[in-house]
């Protein structure tokens, strides 16, 4: 059972997913800092000052009416940054060492040692020798 379990850690895909998953919690923090303190700024400052930025009001009086697209936008670019980030520094390593690990689980037959040729000499030799009485084949 323990082994069943080991194999299935090992497996590639179980490992690039943990990893993904490690790296994309750890790096959303960084993410959503740059896209709060710089990146909702710049979008707030497109739009109109009445109701900040792209967000608009489907009724004008009515706050919970609010279409916040700057939240939207920003989300979309929190993803955009996390998923570059992963792809690039997990996924694209990852490949490379599993085509490594590809070429590498069929190696070149290695040419027989010489005492195994000798023996194989020995075996054709005994093979191709006519039999003697009192021998069994």
């Amino acid at each position: 059972m323990i082994k069943g379990f080991k194999e299935f850690i090992m497996r590639g895909n179980v490992m690039e997913l943990a990893i993904a998953v490690v790296i994309g919690a750890a790096f959303t923090s960084v993410v959503t800092a740059v896209t709060k303190g710089v990146v909702q700024p710049l979008i707030a400052s497109v739009g109109s000052a009445q109701v900040g930025g792209l967000n608009f009001k489907i009724r004008p009086k009515n706050d919970a009416t609010l279409v916040d697209l700057n939240g939207v936008i920003s989300s979309l670019l929190n993803f955009l940054i996390v998923a570059a980030v992963v792809y690039f520094l997990v996924v694209v390593p990852m490949n490379a060492l599993m085509e490594r690990r590809r070429r590498g689980e069929e190696p070149e037959p290695a040419a027989p040692a010489e005492d195994i040729l000798l023996l194989q000499e020995i075996r054709d030799l005994l093979r191709d020798r006519p039999m003697q009485q009192g021998q069994q084949g």
